[in-house]
């Protein structure tokens, strides 16, 4: 669907969103469209984009497998199945903050904030849980709640007050510290250190399904988005419409099956090195024998992942209040006389980053099984901001997807694992700070070249 760069007149968008034309978001969508040909047509216009300078999340693919190969040859244990399932769990709350800045950083914007918001998110729920013994649906709705006020507080500041979101987010970022020590530090029940014994909590982060749900959530997933794939083809042909040929929808499909039930497949297998030994163990002054046992299944963590990314790549990308945000992230003015609520949707984009940076705390937490008086401060907040870069959103705003935070996530994680084991002793956390910010770095120059590339070619 094309229309002349010269009209002013907004229309509807690929899946009913309004998209005004010559506006980043209406390019977006013609770059991303389906063409017209084969197999061999499709894969020569993705060439054509990334030769534009349209790369999207394949310098982090890239990344990703070549940082998973040389940590694999230097160091063997990495590519345990044990260490597979550590990567997804350790990366697991710097994804879903990453997630949310996404939405920020789509804007041009920047929260400083989302980090010790997340702490702080994560103080509500320990000491509900464990000052006042609240249920896990109590204290995790309240640090959710929690969240979704930060985020609208803080939105429209920036949006009503028109204070510069580094300003709000910096001056938050600090207040969220104190918070935080306030929190731990006061109310019922100990202080300083909050040691989680809520079951449902620390198994968030750290428990595994049962194998036949691992094998559920990828019947779900796959026969999921053939059915999404097929109807999006079948009713842009009914249109008149060019559609994606049924055998790039099967390859799409194929490949998603493949991925998962591989990924399924080995972590459905036993992970555990003394699986069946017998310890002896002391419970409550008494020695008894506790066997051990086996350490397999998907981590909770990732249909957790899953579903929010399935849900907030739907919202972004097939509703109309995904184009605006695209469209303000490109161009706010133009938005605006376009009609759309440029206030509300910056206020929006920051509720919806700290519901995230909410989750991600919780997870933190359930990670550590605990909070301190430092939850969600020190390197937290940057490695979110460098995985969404990373993984290909644009500090510049009007480019990225919650993908990029995924794919970027899991390349910090690989980082922090392999260097962890691979550089020991005093400099080990030197070395591993030195790396992970010269992949920021080389990430961020990547996103300026293909920006620069792309303004060369028109686009």
């Amino acid at each position: 669907m094309t229309e002349s760069p010269t009209t002013s007149v907004e229309h509807e968008g690929e899946y009913g969103a309004e998209t005004q034309p010559g506006t980043p978001a209406s390019v977006a969508a013609a770059m991303t469209a389906p063409v017209e040909g084969g197999l061999r047509a499709h894969v020569d216009n993705y060439l054509q984009r990334v030769r534009g300078g349209d790369m999207g999340s394949l310098p982090a693919i890239i990344g990703l497998v070549v940082l998973a190969a040389v940590f694999w040859i230097l160091h063997h244990p990495f590519g345990t199945l044990g260490n597979l399932a550590n990567v997804l769990q350790q990366s697991a709350p710097t994804i879903f903050i990453a997630m949310g800045l996404v939405f920020v950083l789509l804007l041009g914007e920047i929260d400083l904030a989302a980090g010790t918001a997340a702490g702080v998110c994560a103080a509500v729920m320990a000491r509900l849980s464990v000052g006042y013994n609240a249920p896990w649906p109590l204290a995790i709705g309240a640090a959710i709640v929690t969240g979704v006020v930060i985020g609208l507080f803080t939105g429209w500041i920036c949006a009503k007050v028109r204070i510069p979101s580094f300003i709000v987010t910096l001056a938050l970022f600090l207040a969220f510290q104190g918070v935080v020590l306030y929190i731990v530090d006061n109310f019922k029940g100990t202080k300083g250190n909050l040691s989680i014994t809520d079951k449902f909590i620390n198994a968030l982060d750290n428990g595994q399904m049962a194998t036949w749900a691992g094998w559920l959530v990828v019947a779900i997933l796959v026969i999921g988005y053939a059915l999404v794939k097929i109807y999006d083809t079948t009713r842009r042909a009914r249109a008149g419409l060019v559609a994606d040929p049924l055998s790039v929808v099967a390859i799409k499909v194929l490949a998603l099956a493949v991925f998962m039930v591989v990924l399924v497949f080995l972590l459905n297998k036993n992970r555990s090195a003394h699986a069946g030994e017998t310890h002896v163990v002391n419970q409550n002054g008494h020695l008894v024998q506790v066997k051990v046992q086996a350490l397999e299944g998907v981590p909770w963590v990732v249909p957790l992942i899953l579903f929010f990314l399935v849900v907030l790549t739907f919202v972004l990308s097939r509703t109309r209040y995904g184009r605006h945000v695209y469209a303000t992230g490109g161009n706010t003015e133009a938005a605006r006389r376009a009609g759309i609520a440029v206030d509300r949707i910056r206020i929006s984009v920051f509720a919806i980053n700290s519901t995230l940076a909410s989750i991600g705390g919780i997870l933190l937490a359930s990670q550590v099984r605990s909070v301190d008086q430092g939850e969600g401060g020190g390197n937290v907040l940057l490695l979110a901001v460098g995985a969404a870069v990373v993984g290909g959103t644009s500090l510049f705003g009007g480019k990225g997807r919650v993908i990029d935070a995924v794919i970027g996530g899991l390349v910090l994680g690989v980082i922090a694992n392999g260097m962890s084991d691979l550089v020991s002793g005093n400099n080990g956390s030197a070395v591993q700070y030195i790396v992970t910010g010269a992949v920021l770095l080389l990430a961020a120059a990547v996103d300026a070249l293909a920006r620069r590339r792309a303004g060369a070619r028109g686009l």
